[in-house]
């Protein structure tokens, strides 16, 4: 108002009340208006009025000023010397206490001159602040794009709006801070104890700004501050805190700033989400390439695995993992569960390598770690003396937060580690990936293998590869196979426990979950149906033999 007042058609005008407010009080519009107001006044508007109606009335003259002051108005400019002769001094003294701006011009001048001033000034007020608008926005833009930070981008916001401001990723940690009080963010997080009331309506002086409709205002312990979420690609990056001292601090020039910081932001977060990605997809590769790829371990491989922060001088355990899920039915599992398995890999990956670096981390081990096609790939830092034990201790951390998240998932492991030189990680991959297919395909999910432990079971692949052994071990099994098959039993599986814990019945029996007459039963039906005692050591040796040659040839077919 200061400056309208200073204009040169108003030059013979005079402020008789609000002196002390033309410093503070914005004009975005100027209009003429005579009684009645009504609604017809908006927010910030500088009003010219000639009185008429009002001229032999001065109640109503001084009713009128009152809803002018009550709608919000800038200011009111009386063009006294026909209707109004002179500013009644009650109406001056309303004005003087409401802190309204009440302006006495004479009555030759034309409203339309002054309307004509008063809406180039808005003009030029508001082309300088497109400029300083496009101004904010460039130097934000350069900073995202020369390489700036956050903290770059919060540094030239609060030089611009001169206010706290802070940005939050998407998780809620704060990525960067410039004035805002921590203690306001942590209680917004939940972090410590506090009072916070959300307004569902935000309080701004400014409600048709774009910004508006997307702005959270919250009272924290009885401050004020407001929050916009940071969107890149439709996805929600982060958000952008600020808190001004007044609500009319924000001005249309401090909303067209944090509407440019925002989009700087979002640019910030999609670069450095474009930077990870490529970052992701280079270690994976590398990792990827290690496992797979025959390659002696050059210096120039050490220098890339460097560059990626990987030690490949260093000695590591080749661990494989392969999982399913516990729910789906092997009969089904293949079609429609199969999809919904492989649409669940990217969330599964994302638990698996979080798990992956909380155990790394707390092992203080060094870990290199992939998926691929739902198969996880981990090499683990560890040295060939105690290698079991760093490996089942590692995996034991991996499984237990595993399967606190992802109940019905069952994990198989392999793991393998190579002795020598040359090859040392396609080798180590090669073991485990041996061990994991040998264990899956006799005893299916939710164990973990060593290679070495595979002797018995390599010697026996073999043997598939003869065709009339595998024709005599079809011979021996092919009662016990179509009993299971006809019955909905498992005689195969019983047997093979029975075995495992050496023909001890007690011990079988609590492991199949069987009474011990129920079991005494199934081992008299496997030694009639085969026709091979289960006492006599030649013929116990031959059944297991044909059922673990039969299983590896089964899975393999």
């Amino acid at each position: 108002m200061k400056e309208v007042v200073g204009l040169n058609i108003l030059s013979e005008g005079h402020v008789v009340a609000g002196h002390r407010e033309l410093n503070e009080t914005l004009v975005e519009w100027v209009s003429v208006m005579e009684v009645p107001v009504e609604n017809f006044v908006r927010k910030h508007e500088f009003v010219l009025t000639t009185g008429i109606g009002c001229a032999d009335d001065p109640i109503l003259f001084e009713k009128f000023v009152q809803d002018v002051i009550q709608s919000g108005a800038s200011a009111l400019t009386v063009a006294t010397g026909r209707h109004i002769l002179d500013i009644p001094e009650r109406v001056v003294e309303l004005a003087d206490r409401s802190g309204f701006i009440l302006i006495e011009i004479p009555w030759k001048i034309r409203f339309s001159d002054v309307i004509q001033e008063v809406i180039e000034a808005i003009n030029r007020e508001n082309e300088l602040e497109r400029l300083q608008g496009e101004e904010i926005r460039q130097q934000l833009t350069d900073c995202v794009l020369s390489g700036g930070a956050l903290q770059d981008i919060l540094s030239i916001l609060h030089e611009k709006i001169n206010m706290p401001v802070a940005i939050s990723d998407q998780r809620q940690m704060i990525r960067a801070n410039y004035n805002f009080d921590t203690s306001i963010i942590n209680t917004l997080n939940g972090i410590t104890d506090g009072t916070i009331t959300q307004l569902k309506t935000p309080q701004v002086p400014l409600e048709e700004h774009p910004l508006y409709h997307h702005l959270n205002q919250y009272m924290v312990n009885g401050q004020t501050c407001y929050e916009l979420t940071i969107f890149s690609n439709d996805k929600k990056q982060g958000y952008l805190l600020f808190m001004p001292d007044e609500q009319d601090d924000l001005s249309w020039l401090t909303m067209n700033a944090l509407e440019h910081g925002l989009t700087a932001c979002a640019l910030y977060f999609l670069t450095e989400n474009a930077i990870e990605t490529t970052e992701i997809r280079l270690k994976d590769n590398f990792i990827l390439d290690l496992a797979k790829v025959k390659q002696e371990l050059t210096t120039q491989v050490i220098s890339k695995g460097a560059l990626l922060g990987y030690d490949l001088t260093i000695p590591y355990a080749c661990i494989v993992g392969d999982f399913r899920s516990t729910e789906v039915e092997d009969e089904s599992y293949s079609h429609e569960n199969d999809r919904s398995m492989q649409s669940s890999l990217h969330s599964l990956n994302y638990y698996v390598q979080k798990e992956i670096t909380h155990a790394s981390q707390q092992l203080q081990r060094a870990t290199m770690s992939t998926f691929d096609e739902g198969e996880v790939v981990i090499f683990l830092e560890t040295n060939e003396q105690v290698y079991q034990e760093h490996v089942n201790h590692f995996l034991d951390m991996v499984e237990r937060r595993l399967h606190d998240q992802l109940t019905n998932i069952d994990f198989a492991w392999g793991i393998g580690f190579h002795r020598g030189s040359g090859n040392v990680f396609y080798e180590s991959y090669q073991e485990a990936r041996a061990a994991l297919d040998i264990h899956t395909k006799q005893y299916g999910f939710g164990e973990r293998t060593f290679f070495e432990e595979t002797r018995v079971n390599r010697l026996l692949m073999i043997l598939t590869e003869e065709d009339h052994v595998v024709t005599h071990v079809k011979e021996i099994l092919r009662p016990l196979v179509e009993y299971d098959q006809k019955r909905k039993t498992d005689l195969i599986q019983t047997f093979m426990t029975y075995q495992k814990y050496k023909g001890n019945v007690s011990q079988t029996a609590r492991a199949l979950n069987l009474h011990r007459q129920s079991l005494l039963y199934r081992l008299r039906n496997i030694e009639k149906l085969t026709q091979l005692s289960l006492v006599d050591a030649d013929d116990s040796f031959l059944l297991e033999f044909s059922v673990r040659l039969w299983m590896l040839n089964k899975f393999k077919d």
